[in-house]
């Protein structure tokens, strides 16, 4: 076996539910924080544990290059590396390659690129993309993609998603002949033992490609499916109307993965869309820049206002971050340097991003819309 997915409650079109992996039972939809290399920058595992943080994402790309598959998996995979007893989803790394621009080659075959660290060349295929997951230990891995640019005209897009249909195809055979390979140290007394491989949807902003890909995805057969190849540069609208799309033709017994989206409004817009999972580098990225999510909208701590602020950052908020410190004390950490504000200030954003989805999936047994969103979290505060 590999996960199991139950859906216990529905309002419109909005699913609570469950989703048990190998290693824990999520609860869903669910927001996944970025731990790129291993790591939520900032957060130690037992603080992630206490904000109630039930599955990571980790990619593939940064830690193939640093430290090693190999090294991971003589460590009993991500799980044991990183001393993570909850579950973990990795990325295939098609996103980080695609994002190389100028330091790749696409063939059919699969990927050249050079990397980012040290200029060294390196080649992923549908095949070595699973292999690495598969020694890095997910409890759930992605089929590798090509993510299709935008603009892109329509023969680029249909081209995009015939190579990312017949990678899916070459990745999953690849699984289904190597998954119990999973390092992890407790499979052999594990009833639900194995990774479980989620194709993903591409199609750029054809709306036509998508239900044509996602069609075809779903004949491929996998437990899970992804909507891939959005936040590229397309307008936000245009970013709903290919979910929307898309989601109609993903089937409704199994989880939906929206991928690299989301804003606080966002995870509630596209939770209530029906979106299973999603993650997002937002809440950590913007923390180390001095930018705050709070319940009256979004704050620049690094502004003079706040230098003698002796309010909470979110008088609403119950964070440890909220519970103890002031604006001002942010706001002299973030403009003095010190390592702390990166570490308070990804405490609170991840906490509010956590907060907000459990907020949304408290909100559907009991049938209540989720209107405690408000526009006036993506305007910056008067």
């Amino acid at each position: 076996m590999s996960i199991e997915f139950h859906i216990d409650a529905r309002r419109g079109l909005a699913r609570a539910g469950r989703l048990i992996t190998p290693h824990c039972e999520i609860e869903t939809p669910v927001f996944m924080p970025v731990g790129t290399g291993a790591t939520v920058k900032g957060l130690p595992q037992d603080i992630l544990e206490e904000l109630g943080v039930q599955i990571l994402l980790g990619n593939t790309y940064h830690l193939y290059l640093r430290p090693g598959v190999d090294v991971v998996r003589r460590f009993g995979g991500l799980h044991g590396f990183m001393a993570w007893s909850r579950a973990i989803l990795t990325d295939s790394g098609g996103f980080q390659v695609f994002s190389l621009n100028e330091l790749r080659k696409v063939t059919e075959e699969g990927v050249t690129f050079r990397s980012h660290l040290d200029g060294s060349s390196h080649f992923f295929t549908p095949e070595t993309a699973i292999a690495a997951q598969i020694g890095l230990g997910a409890d759930i891995i992605m089929a590798f993609d090509e993510c299709t640019e935008y603009p892109a005209d329509r023969a680029r897009a249909r081209a995009s998603m015939e190579l990312t249909l017949r990678w899916a195809a070459r990745g999953k055979k690849y699984f289904e002949a190597h998954k119990h390979e999973a390092p992890w140290r407790f499979a052999a007394e594990s009833a639900r033992n194995t990774q479980s491989l989620f194709g993903i949807v591409q199609g750029g902003m054809d709306l036509e490609l998508r239900k044509e890909s996602a069609e075809r995805t779903i004949e491929i057969d996998f437990p899970g499916y992804a909507i891939g190849g959005l936040s590229v540069g397309e307008p936000r609208e245009r970013t709903r109307e290919v979910v929307e799309a898309t989601l109609q033709y993903l089937p409704k017994d199994k989880p939906r993965y929206l991928m690299g989206v989301g804003t606080p409004e966002e995870i509630v817009e596209y939770s209530n869309l029906g979106i299973d999972m999603m993650d997002c580098v937002l809440p950590t990225r913007a923390a180390r820049h001095g930018l705050l999510f709070t319940s009256e909208g979004r704050i620049s701590i690094k502004q003079a206002r706040y230098t003698e602020d002796e309010e909470a950052l979110d008088r609403n908020c119950a964070c440890p971050v909220c519970r103890r410190y002031s604006r001002a004390y942010l706001r002299h950490l973030y403009t003095a340097n010190e390592v702390l504000a990166q570490v308070l200030n990804t405490l609170h954003n991840l906490s509010f991003y956590l907060d907000t989805m459990r907020r949304v999936r408290h909100s559907i047994p009991l049938g209540e819309e989720s209107h405690f969103i408000s526009d006036v979290w993506s305007r910056p505060k008067p």
